[in-house]
Formats: C-alpha cells, sequence, structure tokens
C-alpha cells in the first residue's frame, strides 16, 4: 500500500516503511551512471617501446597511428593512439613512449616506465628481420634494462608487484581461443575483470605449462619481429632456408614463453599483421575483443597471442631442422655474415688524400715531363732525312747555292728543305755575335736599331737582315750566270 501525501502543494509518494520513491529513483540513476562510467575506455593507458635502433619501432608506431610520414626523433619520444570502442562508440588517447635505442638514453625510462603508471603500462621489445644474427644479444639486452629498472621502483603497495605476477599467470591460465567470443561487446571490461577475478580466487587454478613465465616481470610484454619483408634477401643473398627461419622462430617463441609475451611477425611495408596487432593491443590493454587464432603457417605473418603457445607446440617445427638442432647456440646456427655486398658498396669511405703528398707527386710529374718534353714540330723544321748539306759559296764548286736551291726546288722535294734550313739558321742566330753573318750584311741603321729595341728589334732586324742576305745571293747568282752566258777567248 502506498500512502499520497501533499506537502506545500507537493504530492509525494511513500512506501510503507517511510521511505520515498523519489528518492530511490534518483539513487537508481545514480547508481546506473557510475555504472556505465566505470566501463568507459580509460585514459591513463601506456604504451612503452624499447629496442635498438633501426629495428623499426618509429614505423610501427606510426603505421599504428595512421600516420604516413614518421618523423624520427631523438632521447625518448612521445605519441598517442587513438582508440576506439565501436560497442559503446567511445574513444580515449593510448599513451605511447618510444625510447631511444643509444644505451646512453635509459636513464631516461624512468620518465616512461614508474610507480604511477607501472600496472598500466604494455611492453613493445623490437627487433629487425634484417639483421637476426643480433636477436638473442638485442633481447637480452632489452630484457635486463627493463628488469633493472623495474627492481628499483618502489611500488606501493609493497605487494604490487607481486599481484601483477599474480595477474600475468592468471591470463596464462585462462586464456582460451574462443573465450572471446564468449564475452559481452557491451561490456568487455568489466567481464574480463570479473572472469581474471574469479580465477585468482581459484584454488584449484591449472599449473603453468613447461618453460612458461619462469621469469614474472609483471608486465604485459609483446615481441615484434619487424620488415620480415627481408625475408626473400636473406634467401638471395645469404642462402637461408626454411630451417633457419625455423630455428629463429622456435628460438624466438621460447625466449617468449620464459617472460610470458606474446609474439608477432610484422611487415609496415606490405601492411601484415599491422591491424591485428593494433586490435591485439587494445585487446590486452583495454579488454576489447580480439578473435583472431594463432597464426603459424605463413613464416613471415606469424601471430601467438600470450597464453596459446607451449613447447609441444614449438617441438613441431623441430621436424624441418635437418642441418642444426634446437639447443644448438644461437650464434652458430645463425651466425653474422662475414660480407654484405649490398652493404660494403654503399660503406666504402673515400679516404681523401693529404695536399702535400698531392703536391709531392704532380711536382714529380712535371719535372718528368721536363726531362723528356714533348714539344711540336716547328713549320720550318723537316726531318733529319730530308737535310742536305750546303756548300759555302767560293769552295771551289762550280755550282752555286741558289743553282743548287733552284735545281732542287724544281726537281727534288730537297730544295725546300735546305732553303728551311737556311732560313731557320738565319733567324736563330743571335743579333749582335762577333762575326755573325746576319749583322755583318746588315746596314747600320738596322744595327742601331736591333741595339736599341731589343728583344723586339732583335726579330726585326732577323727579318731584314735575312731579306738583305737573300737580295745579295741573288745578284750574285745573276752575275754567276752573266758571266757564264759570256764567250770565253781561247788563248793563242
Amino acid at each position: 500500500m502506498e500512502e499520497n501525501t501533499q506537502v506545500n502543494g507537493v504530492t509525494g509518494n511513500k512506501k510503507k516503511d517511510g521511505t520515498d520513491i523519489n528518492e530511490n529513483l534518483w539513487s537508481e540513476i545514480l547508481g546506473e551512471v557510475q555504472t556505465q562510467s566505470s566501463t568507459k575506455l580509460p585514459s591513463n593507458k601506456s604504451l612503452l617501446v624499447l629496442g635498438d635502433n633501426a629495428s623499426g619501432k618509429t614505423t610501427l608506431i606510426a603505421k599504428l597511428q595512421g600516420v604516413e610520414d614518421p618523423k624520427k626523433g631523438a632521447g625518448l619520444e612521445y605519441a598517442y593512439i587513438d582508440v576506439r570502442d565501436e560497442y559503446r562508440d567511445d574513444v580515449t588517447r593510448l599513451g605511447v613512449w618510444v625510447l631511444d635505442g643509444d644505451p646512453g638514453h635509459t636513464n631516461l625510462l624512468k620518465y616512461a616506465l614508474n610507480e604511477t603508471n607501472f600496472s598500466n603500462t604494455l611492453v613493445i621489445l623490437t627487433v629487425s628481420m634484417t639483421t637476426p644474427w643480433s636477436w638473442e644479444d638485442q633481447l637480452t639486452h632489452w630484457i635486463k634494462v627493463l628488469s633493472d629498472h623495474i627492481d628499483k621502483l618502489k611500488l606501493e603497495p609493497a605487494d604490487a608487484r607481486e599481484l601483477a605476477k599474480q595477474r600475468l599467470e592468471a591470463a596464462w591460465q585462462n586464456y582460451c581461443e574462443t573465450g572471446v567470443d564468449d564475452l559481452d561487446p557491451g561490456s568487455p571490461l568489466k567481464n574480463r575483470t570479473n572472469r581474471l577475478s574469479s580465477i585468482e580466487d581459484d584454488v584449484d587454478a591449472l599449473p603453468l605449462p613447461d618453460g612458461v613465465l619462469t621469469t614474472n616481470l609483471g608486465v604485459d610484454i609483446c615481441v615484434v619481429v619487424t620488415k620480415t619483408d627481408y625475408m626473400t634477401t636473406l634467401e638471395k643473398e645469404l642462402d637461408y632456408r626454411d630451417e633457419h627461419f625455423d630455428f629463429m622462430q622456435q628460438w624466438i617463441r621460447t625466449f617468449c614463453l620464459q617472460y610470458g609475451a606474446s609474439l608477432f611477425y610484422s611487415s609496415v611495408k606490405e601492411d601484415k599483421n599491422c591491424d591485428l596487432l593494433y586490435k591485439y593491443l587494445t585487446h590486452r590493454i583495454y579488454g576489447l575483443p580480439f578473435r583472431t587464432p594463432a597464426l603459424v603457417v605463413e613464416k613471415d605473418a606469424v601471430l601467438i597471442p600470450a597464453g596459446w603457445d607451449n613447447m609441444k607446440k614449438i617441438s613441431i617445427l623441430y621436424e624441418n631442422m635437418q642441418s642444426c638442432k634446437p639447443e644448438d647456440p644461437y650464434s652458430e646456427i645463425i651466425s653474422t655474415p662475414p660480407s654484405r655486398k649490398t652493404v660494403s658498396n654503399r660503406e666504402i669511405e673515400v679516404q681523401t688524400e693529404d695536399e702535400q703528398a698531392f703536391l709531392a707527386k704532380q711536382q714529380q710529374i712535371l719535372q718528368q715531363q721536363g726531362q723528356t718534353p714533348i714539344r711540336g714540330e716547328s713549320p720550318l723544321r723537316v726531318p733529319s732525312s730530308t737535310k742536305t748539306p750546303t756548300r759555302p759559296v767560293g769552295t771551289g764548286d762550280n755550282r752555286s747555292p741558289v743553282k743548287g736551291l733552284g735545281q732542287n726546288a724544281g726537281g727534288t722535294p730537297g730544295g725546300e728543305g735546305v732553303l728551311a734550313n737556311f732560313f731557320n739558321s738565319l733567324l736563330h742566330k743571335k743579333s749582335g755575335s762577333p762575326g755573325s753573318p746576319s749583322l755583318g750584311g746588315a746596314s747600320p741603321t738596322t744595327q742601331a736599331r736591333t741595339a736599341t729595341n731589343g728583344t723586339d728589334g732583335d726579330k726585326i732586324a732577323m727579318r731584314t737582315d735575312a731579306a738583305a742576305e737573300l737580295d745579295r745571293l741573288t745578284r750574285s747568282a745573276k752575275k754567276d750566270l752573266d758571266f757564264a752566258s759570256q764567250p770565253q777567248s781561247s788563248d793563242c
């Protein structure tokens, strides 16, 4: 029975126990709002990316963000990924910290992973398929950096890390490929939290398989192998075969088991497993549905969620390993190549020569050229084989030089050589030297001009003397011809 009362003109409904029906209604509304707000995507989640330089960290995060032009930074970079819950039409941002691969920047790790966000952080370890021989060193190094940093954290309450370890164990024990399909899409966080809480309280939980979570750091870890499109290059250039890739896969899967990590092979270039990685990260961080089973058939697109793998499944890869065994040291089977043609041609460094040494070489070359000069033949010079000796005038020979010149010029090519030698000898004689025929036959005016004009005067004087000498020889030859043409009288 309900009782209607009117106070100051306001009608109210009360139950027999005296409680106000309107007050209960408001309490219900506030309770529903509080329940709905608890299922909203939280905004305090973060992602920490570790790995060596050139392992593809920046490119991978840019792909998850949907950015086409990634920009590489330095030190500790911060970005965010938009996360959308399609079932509740809710959007939040996942903070992403990317640590530089330089060991000198490991001190910045305290800003990305600390006591405040330890339980809300997922760690990604990246290695590249371009350098598979360095996987062991890289993963061992970064897992040690992460472990040492976590050991230094002063978590509150004191058993916070122990609770985080129990949460990881429960996730492995509760893993089921079809379990995510059973969740109500309308409230993924609530269902996932309830399932994990019930398992933590279950004392009859199954024990972990052999080799699983032998080192429990208390944080979710995902190992991502980037640039898997490079496998074809390894096959062509380094003669990698399927057993090499199987050996690499079984080794890294065993490593993931030890730390309870998931494993993804991805390629941003060929867009392999990038979308699945995004969905898996939102599943692990926010509890959103993830319905993709493990993928191990394609060697360049492996996908292994945390909780699916075990040593028995890994042993299937042993069947294809003929020349190696799973217990063999990783560095002996996947060894560093002695030389890589594709890299060595690009990395040749040209050393510049010392300036003084270069000048000394040039000086030596010039000196050698100076000892054996290469000179072009003068147009007045002729080969020695074409030279014919000339006889001076008045040696008793009845043939004058002019006769010889005329006959050779008209009959044989030797006349040109004689004439060239003659003029060449005149041009190369020094003016003003004692007994010089060129100056002896020159006029006083020419000699004076030569003395006053220096070098230019010498050239002009030589030309003038040559003309005078030729004129004198012509007159002498003419006299000889006239004398030869006159009749000779006989002596009685």
